[in-house]
């Protein structure tokens, strides 16, 4: 078949088949025009999960009636100048409105601040239709019908109605948390209303407009992150280790305002919350990246959706530590989620509350108390550990200064007198007071050999004392592990592992890095490496993995976290053996000592596999149990 040029309508259907992948591609890439006109309002209408209509509203600038003709023209834009490395605007390629009117029937009406009546121009199927008069108030309106009717073939690739119309609002859910000052309405038949009212550019409208695409409980369960490296500024929050979602759809991400889905800044927020989430959970998170366009190409795909970074590891570095620096500095907080499960859980009728099934294996709190036959409650026989407890009328005292809150009663509680034991009741008192102020209060009891109950002036904490020390143990661990440099073994025999010659390089240039890990290795010829070391925790390791699987790491990352993930993994293993195991009793001093040891160690708010060590109840919450409130 001969070389011949193609029709500029099958031009447009190629670039279609990039662009507009279904209808939310043809939302983003209309919103997106909207927001570079300058608009304060968008308001969206679609009907059949968008392949039978989408209409999209502004009040931007409009586009004037003798620019229209241009607008729908392939590669015709406003929006760049001569510098295609200095992008500033959402759109740029002059694609979209050519691509959406080759595959449907497009319509668009506009009219500018300055315009005496406003116009209209057409397309169907790539067609174009002339333009004409027509009324309408400032601003433009874009009219979709009948998506894909010129390449049937396309419509067999489409979801359900539901499905289709779930991606539109997720579409402009992910637009409008970068541009709070704008009010965004979805609406149509096939859908309920969402409407997003405007806040302002500052960050506590942005956290405004993020409360209201992903909820009340995100901003209480969130830390800030304000981070700068380089030049590129990280803003944004995070949620706390304990508040997680199945998967990583509530992660959102901008690059200098525009929404992305990046394998790099997936990555990172992974590696940042690595050592306090379950590996079937994931953090959520909302974070803007701002930096000189020259030094991000977001000219990678024609949906604009992927980014390459001029200096990856400086982006990954930067996001990582920032995410770990302001954990550590947030302290030790729980999720308010935690607490509406035990709500629930304490409300009549309510299914046992479990977060993963019971822990180490205990029976709920009722059928411990049905088996034991007991109709009372009897302190000899009680599986809960009462601290400083006292029976008034009997003179009964437990004198945890000397029995640590356990064992029987001390006689001379009995024997010293009313003036004496009111100042041992003072003096306990006032020790107490000053816990109370503290996050994690003064230890009161401990239920069932394993969960310690402790009180704050405001609120009821129980705490998992194995979780909770175990993620004490794995951080002390850790500090030790990378404080200094780790042991290594030596080889007898070097392993010899052949590679590509730029993996062999790259793993040269990190050489130093690694040795701080215990793994010695060096150039062995132009296309293979030599290790001689390897670090002493991991044992007997399959040492051409391990490497193949850091040079991997280093194409995409240029990072060696494989290696330090290994390290950490081994370290929660000895940590988890290590801990305070459940069925030990603890003496109040012991308790106490444990709650602040937690408020002091970063991360120690979840377990080293992601679950939660601590659960707060507040005491407003408690009395609305009790229909107080």
């Amino acid at each position: 078949m001969p070389i011949r040029q193609l029709s500029e309508t099958m031009i447009n259907q190629i670039a279609a088949g990039e662009v507009i992948e279904r209808p939310a591609s043809v939302v983003k890439e209309l919103v997106e025009n909207a927001l570079d006109a300058g608009a304060s309002r968008v308001e969206i209408v679609t009907s059949g999960g968008g392949l039978n209509l989408i209409r999209v509203t502004d009040d931007g600038s409009g586009i004037p009636q003798q620019e229209l003709a241009l607008a729908i023209a392939r590669h015709c834009t406003s929006k760049l100048g001569e510098d295609i490395n200095d992008i500033r605007s959402l759109g740029f390629r002059g694609e979209a409105l050519p691509s959406i009117g080759s595959v449907s029937r497009l319509s668009i009406r506009s009219r500018t601040a300055l315009g005496d009546s406003a116009a209209e121009i057409g397309i169907e199927g790539g067609r174009v239709l002339p333009v004409r008069p027509a009324a309408a108030n400032r601003g433009t309106t874009v009219e979709v019908r009948d998506l894909f009717f010129a390449t049937p073939a396309r419509l067999k690739f489409m979801k359900g109605e539901r499905a289709e119309s779930s991606a539109t609002s997720d579409v402009v859910k992910r637009i409008a948390i970068a541009f709070p000052a704008v009010r965004f309405t979805l609406a149509g038949s096939d859908r309920s209303t969402l409407e997003l009212p405007a806040t302002h550019d500052s960050p506590e409208g942005s956290l405004r407009r993020v409360a209201q695409v992903m909820g009340a409980e995100f901003p209480d369960n969130s830390i800030a992150i304000d981070a700068m490296r380089e030049g590129v500024h990280l803003t944004g929050h995070v949620s706390i280790p304990s508040f997680t979602r199945a998967n990583a759809l509530q992660q959102y991400a901008y690059v200098n305002g525009r929404p992305v889905r990046d394998k790099l800044i997936a990555g990172a927020i992974r590696g940042a919350f690595a050592d306090v989430l379950p590996r079937d959970r994931h953090a959520v998170t909302v974070l803007f990246l701002s930096l000189d366009p020259a030094i991000v190409d977001v000219n990678v795909h024609p949906a604009k959706a992927d980014v390459r970074f001029r200096d990856p590891g400086l982006v990954r570095g930067l996001i990582v530590g920032a995410i770990r620096q302001a954990l550590a500095d947030a302290g030790i907080r729980s999720a308010t989620t935690g607490a509406a499960g035990m709500m629930a859980a304490f409300r009549p009728g309510a299914p046992p509350y479990s977060h993963g099934g019971p822990a180490n294996g205990h029976r709920s709190y009722e059928a411990a108390f049905h088996a034991s036959g007991s109709t009372g409650f009897d302190p000899s026989r009680s599986p809960q550990r009462p601290l400083d407890m006292q029976f008034e009328g009997a003179g009964f005292e437990r004198a945890s200064a000397r029995n640590g809150g356990f064992g029987e009663p001390d006689q001379a509680a009995f024997d010293t007198g009313p003036l004496a034991s009111a100042d041992a009741r003072a003096g306990q008192s006032e020790a107490a007071e000053t816990l109370l102020g503290t996050v994690l209060g003064a230890a009161r009891a401990q239920v069932h050999e394993n969960y310690i109950v402790a009180q704050t002036r405001d609120s009821l904490v129980i705490v998992d004392q194995h979780a909770a020390h175990e993620r004490l143990v794995y951080e002390a661990l850790k500090n030790a592990l990378h404080s200094r440099p780790v042991p290594s073994q030596m080889l007898l025999l070097p392993e010899i592992i052949d590679l590509p010659e730029e993996d062999a390089e790259r793993l040269a240039m990190h050489s130093e890095t690694l040795a701080r890990f215990g793994l010695g290795i060096e150039r062995f010829g132009p296309g293979a490496v030599a290790v001689r070391e390897t670090p002493s925790m991991l044992g007997e390791t399959n040492v051409q993995q391990l490497v193949r699987d850091l040079a991997d790491e280093i194409a995409d990352n240029d990072t060696v976290e494989t290696l330090k993930e290994r390290l950490d993994k081994i370290a929660a293993t000895m940590a988890c053996h290590g801990s305070v195991r459940s069925g030990r009793l603890l003496k109040a001093e012991e308790m106490n000592a444990l709650l602040r040891q937690m408020e002091a160690t970063p991360g120690s708010g979840t377990c080293n596999h992601g679950r939660p060590t601590y659960i707060e109840l507040k005491l407003a919450d408690i009395e609305r149990l009790f229909g107080r409130r």
